[in-house]
């Protein structure tokens, strides 16, 4: 591997992998570098379903690896919801006002005690020929506030107050931290460093430093 393809044009994503790959001979592009990726249709019942569908999609149109993720909330409550429909909870994908609110809604008056939650990233890697050489899932384990707190990220982060047994307790919501102190924590920060660990292994990479 000496190029890997991020199936998706986050500016964001793009500068963490690069950031977490620097030690490594792999340079990590965009789609638009390459020309574009076809359009993928995230109509898979899980998490590391819709990741490997894109995955494999962007790897097959490319000929390069591919990485591709997908990541959702799961709440205790309402039986997983809104899972691998986070995005368009409330009906239109990215109104994360609007997918809050609807949350808040959903649980309005349940105390603590039945208002827990997880966050769930999904990351799958493929070969060139489309085949996932290598799947992974990083949790991070919470409850949802009762209003929304901290002006840090997107998404649910407003709502979500890390409590998983064995971390660090800061008090604070997931849109109340540090960066630093987000990523050692987070769904997306475990899921990243366990393909960081694994990456050289399956794909051959080496240490350039």
């Amino acid at each position: 591997m000496r190029r890997l393809l991020l199936a998706s044009e986050n500016k964001k994503k793009l500068a963490e992998l690069t950031r977490l790959l620097a030690p490594l001979a792999c340079e990590v592009v965009l789609p638009s570098s390459i020309g574009g990726l076809p359009k993928v249709d995230e109509d898979q019942m899980t998490f590391r379903g819709n990741a490997e569908k894109k995955a494999s999609s962007a790897a097959r149109a490319s000929g390069l690896w591919a990485l591709a993720d997908d990541s959702g909330l799961e709440v205790d409550a309402l039986n997983g919801a809104p899972g691998v429909l986070s995005a368009r909870f409330a009906g239109t994908h990215g109104d994360d006002a609007a997918n809050n609110a609807l949350l808040l809604a959903k649980l309005e008056g349940l105390p603590d005690a039945r208002r827990g939650a997880r966050f769930v990233c999904a990351l799958s890697l493929a070969r060139p020929d489309g085949a996932i050489a290598l799947s992974i899932e990083g949790t991070a384990r919470g409850k949802i506030l009762v209003a929304p707190r901290g002006d840090g990220d997107f998404g649910y982060d407003p709502l979500f107050l890390f409590t998983e047994p064995g971390f660090p307790q800061t008090g604070k919501g997931f849109a109340e931290l540090s960066l630093d102190e987000k990523s050692t924590i987070s769904h997306r920060g475990r899921a990243l460093a366990e393909l960081v660990r694994r990456l050289p292994s399956v794909a051959g990479l080496t240490n350039a430093r």
